[in-house]
């Protein structure tokens, strides 16, 4: 997506050890134009699948996936990260290493909101590892729901995260594809 692109090269900084911070536009602070338009764009592939839920972790894949819930008219359900009182009953939790946090969290997700019967879209901000995304698919297989396809903002093609993704013969589809930070310059896959 040549527009997420453009502002990646405009406004994400590249840390150092695979970390690119986009927090101008999406992890801290969002552009809500450009997440509109990122929203539009992966509802456009996974239209066909009929989902009935999408999934997500907080918080930085909530802007981007309620784009695309809103768009495929579903509702969007995210993971916390910290049980509050009012989630009753048996929830589904899953754990996940954070790669930016360093350090492992817990992704909950309340068994009223997600179901046998539907057809999960997952969409996150980062494909980089798979961590956090592998730990959602586990939420999916403990609710017994049907997982159609994994959806991300940028992936980062280098932390080899779609290889361990494969095996579940999903689409997999990425806005933004980094093959590498050479340089400390971002470059994108050419596909």
């Amino acid at each position: 997506m040549k527009l997420l692109e453009e502002k990646i090269l405009k406004e994400g900084q590249y840390l150092g050890n695979g970390i690119l911070k986009v927090d101008s536009f999406m992890n801290h602070q969002i552009d809500p134009a450009l997440m509109k338009e990122i929203g539009i764009e992966l509802a456009r592939h996974f239209k066909d699948l009929k989902p009935t839920r999408i999934l997500t972790a907080e918080s930085s894949g909530i802007a981007p996936a309620l784009i695309a819930a809103i768009e495929l008219n579903v509702p969007l359900v995210y993971a916390r990260k910290n049980q509050p009182i009012t989630m009753k009953g048996d929830p589904y939790k899953e754990k996940s290493e954070s790669h930016t946090h360093k350090k492992a969290v817990e992704l909950i997700v309340s068994s009223e909101y997600l179901h046998a019967s539907d057809r999960v879209l997952i969409i996150d901000d980062f494909l980089a590892t798979a961590r956090t995304i592998l730990s959602l698919v586990g939420v999916v297989e403990q609710s017994g729901a049907t997982l159609v396809g994994i959806g991300s903002v940028i992936e980062k093609i280098f932390e080899g995260g779609r290889d361990k993704l494969t095996h579940l013969g999903l689409p997999i589809i990425s806005l933004a594809r980094i093959s590498s930070f050479d340089d400390d310059k971002i470059h994108f896959a050419q596909d």
